[in-house]
């Protein structure tokens, strides 16, 4: 099983390269695993028809104890298993605790053993690398960490925090760094800034995603860009991505 976290900053394309990264997956014959790790719990919701999913933390505060896999688990387009942390109650509690108790009941409840995905990828929020934000990185959830960016600097600098928290964690035997994928911002220059970024803190830009139309208008379909419009070059872009991945990440079996 490779167990794969994609950080990045909000708002910098990091759920929709990560459900078409998904979808990618899954078009190849891969079992594949998303957990939205985000407050909001929009992760998935292209995969979902465009619905949002109940959240382990909502069915936890509806269900108690009582809450079953069921109820957390949602499959999507492609067949990908999609699960939403979620969050605490707006002004109440903290959203990194409400990853952790997530992340908790999904193990309590043998998620991993009785789906038994070939692929689970996180999509955390990396605005901030700490308490559940970093649990992928920490615990041994993933091994491998990819991080999306842009040209844009408080982009580049929550990629350089998050590979900063890596690397701090390295000598524990937990996730490895395994380098940036850039979704471009229409940013001057912004190949270049981005290469001399990745040099700064050592690591690669393993992949390119160029800004396309075709992101909002399959997004407004309540789909993928690899599902909606499948023949794009933009899918194949994803497509791409997916094998790159797939070289880079660590098989635990």
């Amino acid at each position: 099983m490779r167990k794969i976290a994609i950080y990045g900053k909000g708002g910098i394309g990091k759920s929709t390269t990560t459900s078409n990264l998904s979808m990618a997956l899954a078009s190849m014959g891969y079992k594949v695993m998303q957990v939205g790790c985000d407050p909001k719990a929009d992760s998935t919701g292209a995969l979902c028809q465009g619905k949002q999913i109940l959240s382990v933390l909502d069915a936890i505060r509806d269900k108690g104890d009582d809450v079953s896999l069921e109820d957390i688990v949602t499959e999507g387009s492609g067949g990908v298993l999609c699960i939403e942390a979620g969050g605490p109650t707006p002004g109440v509690g903290c959203a990194g605790r409400g990853i952790i108790t997530a992340f908790e009941k999904m193990e309590k409840l043998g998620a991993f053993e009785v789906y038994k995905p070939d692929i689970v990828i996180y999509d955390v929020l990396g605005d901030v690398v700490c308490g559940g934000f970093a649990l992928p990185i920490r615990n041994g959830y993933a091994r491998n960490v990819f991080v999306v960016t842009s040209g844009e600097k408080m982009s580049m600098y929550a990629a350089g925090n998050i590979a900063l928290a890596v690397d701090n964690f390295k000598d524990r035997g937990y996730a490895e760094f395994s380098g940036l994928i850039l979704n471009k911002r229409n940013v001057e220059d912004e190949d270049n800034i981005v290469a001399g970024f990745a040099d700064s803190i050592d690591t690669r830009v393993l992949a390119t995603i160029q800004r396309s139309p075709l992101v909002q208008e399959s997004e407004a379909l309540g789909k993928t860009v690899v599902e909606a419009f499948p023949d794009s070059d933009q899918a194949e872009a994803y497509r791409t991505l997916a094998k790159i991945v797939l070289e880079e990440a660590a098989d635990d079996q």
